[in-house]
């Protein structure tokens, strides 16, 4: 489970945290902010693949926290209300680096330069994920939950406040689209 795998002690730890952090503890809040770095960090680079984004959206999480941490009702696990915390800043992100794209292209008055990658390149895993990131945003979040970060299809739907089998529909459509790219 995520929680686990990055060191959450217990759940109760975790709820005893966020109290106090609700409470303005700034010990509990850097605890808290300790336990969960390397969980926002890793979740970021699965969905950004470069270091720096993932880097600047991890800091971008940290500083979002506090004030966000009030919205936490309790309903779902910290780890699922935290990895939704954590894709919307990812989402954030690209937007604005599409946007910077879309002004630079205008710009320049440049055609893009995408090119498609050679046969080689498609049998690599690192180009897979970056045709991934390609997919619609509700196609590429179901991939990267269930195969990036091997939850399953219930534990997907549950972060993208879907039902089960809408993760899987996602899931059969990003096959066939992946498929036809590669």
């Amino acid at each position: 489970m995520l929680a686990e795998s990055e060191g959450e002690e217990t759940g109760d730890d975790t709820e005893l945290l966020l109290v106090r952090v609700r409470a303005g503890d700034a010990d509990a809040f850097e605890r808290l902010l300790t336990r969960y770095y390397p969980f926002i960090f890793k979740t970021a680079f699965r969905w950004l693949g470069h270091r720096t984004d993932a880097e600047d959206v991890t800091q971008s999480v940290c500083m979002r926290l506090a004030d966000a941490i009030q919205g936490f009702d309790g309903r779902s696990r910290f780890t699922s209300w935290l990895y939704r915390v954590t894709l919307n800043a990812v989402r954030d992100m690209q937007r604005s680096q599409q946007r910077r794209k879309r002004q630079l292209a205008e710009v320049a008055a440049l055609a893009s330069e995408e090119r498609a990658p050679d046969q080689e390149d498609q049998l690599r895993v690192a180009d897979i994920w970056r045709k991934v990131r390609e997919l619609p945003e509700k196609q590429r979040d179901a991939v990267f939950l269930v195969y990036g970060e091997q939850l399953s299809q219930a534990e997907a739907a549950a972060i993208m406040r879907c039902k089960e089998v809408t993760v899987s529909w996602h899931i059969h459509n990003a096959r066939k689209t992946l498929r036809d790219l590669l």
